[in-house]
């Protein structure tokens, strides 16, 4: 059950930076502005998750932490499709 709670989490996480990825680019403006704005908010949850030893054991901080590495995941792809 867990295993399809963790691909479920991580599709969705690629899903989400899809969508922040695409709909604020429209204008061409906010491509670096919406990427920072992501890595940041990675970064704090990250600081908060793992600041303390025994947050990681509960199902819904994995259940985070599967969309956030979605996220980095689908901002990775992103790149690369622009870059090819």
């Amino acid at each position: 059950m867990f295993l399809n709670i963790s691909i479920l989490s991580f599709m969705l996480g690629f899903f989400f930076a899809n969508i922040l990825s695409t709909i604020p680019a429209q204008t061409g403006e906010w491509n670096i502005m919406s990427g920072s704005i992501i890595v940041t908010l990675n970064e704090i949850t990250n600081k908060k998750i793992y600041s303390n030893k025994n947050m990681s054991q509960y199902p819904i901080v994995q259940f985070l932490n599967n969309i956030k590495i979605g996220i980095i995941y689908g901002l990775f792809v992103d790149a690369f499709k622009l870059g090819s």
